[in-house]
């Protein structure tokens, strides 16, 4: 383990016992305060982690046939790997099965057909584990973080995201951008053409704007100009917001910079079905903002 996550854990511990009580979805504000990646998320990159996306408009122009014929490099192994955001003493001890009860743990009791009375007990912990374990998410330990809520989001919208109907249906093509549920899918009529996939929204200071948008450029290759860094499949749809991939994990307990985020395979088949004027519908609300 680095001498980074070493001292994240131990900075994390420090913070635990000043804890307020968990509480049910959506999360409670500050709680990266008191909760720490459970496992490594690989090779450090700040300007990854923290997403510098472009705050302001990039200068649009006709990608060259070379450049557009060149695909952005596959991410590394593991990259978009489900890791929980746990307490660090559960860290530190490789807790099995964690008593702790987590911030989402009325949520996730509900969702699995618990009795939802939002405190653990050792049967929750195993029904929770079980998820996880289906789902790849480390460490499973039964903890009721977000990124086992958020996946949960995921199973239950894949039949019909639009169940709630707050995606207008129309009869061209809609990219829904559900920031309540952090997932985004496309739509033509009633007809699901994409996703739903996981994705990461903007930050409490640089919210992903809400209402309609249209995709008015598009970038295979294209490369922030304010700070250097690759935006791979970028599908610009407001100002400096777009739909483009990260090499690094989505699951992050901050935003982005107002970009909506996606994986590099889920970037690259949304390159495939979005065009230039088709348009985007964003509500609701990142949880924890």
């Amino acid at each position: 383990m680095s001498t980074r996550v070493v001292a994240a854990l131990l900075a994390g511990a420090s913070l635990l016992s000043l804890a307020s009580p968990a509480r049910a979805a959506p999360a409670p504000p500050g709680i990266e305060t008191w909760l720490v990646a459970g496992a490594p998320t690989g090779t450090y990159r700040p300007w990854q982690l923290d997403t510098p996306d472009q705050a302001l408009p990039p200068t649009v122009y006709e990608p060259s046939a070379a450049e557009d014929a060149v695909e952005p490099p596959d991410a590394a192994p593991g990259t978009y790997a489900p890791v929980e955001y746990v307490p660090p003493a559960d860290v530190v001890s490789r807790t099995a099965c964690t008593k702790r009860t987590g911030p989402y743990q009325r949520a996730v009791e509900r969702w699995l057909k618990r009795p939802a009375d939002g405190r653990q007990s050792a049967a929750d912990c195993e029904a929770i584990r079980a998820f996880q374990r289906a789902q790849g998410i480390t460490p499973a330990i039964g903890f009721a973080g977000p990124v086992t809520w958020a996946r949960m989001q995921l199973v239950a919208a894949r039949g019909n995201p639009n169940a709630a109907k707050k995606c207008p249906v129309r009869s061209y093509r809609v990219a829904c951008v559900d920031l309540d549920r952090q997932l985004t899918w496309v739509q033509k009529g009633t007809k699901v053409v994409f996703g739903p996939v996981e994705m990461r929204s903007g930050r409490v200071a640089h919210p992903t704007r809400r209402g309609w948008h249209t995709v008015y450029w598009r970038h295979k290759n294209h490369v922030s100009s304010l700070y250097g860094t690759p935006m791979p499949y970028a599908q610009f749809f407001d100002g400096g917001e777009a739909f483009h991939a990260v090499y690094d994990t989505l699951h992050t307990l901050v935003g982005s910079m107002g970009c909506v985020n996606l994986t590099l395979g889920d970037a690259r088949r949304l390159w495939n079905v979005l065009k230039k004027g088709d348009r985007v519908y964003v509500w609701g609300r990142r949880p924890g903002t």
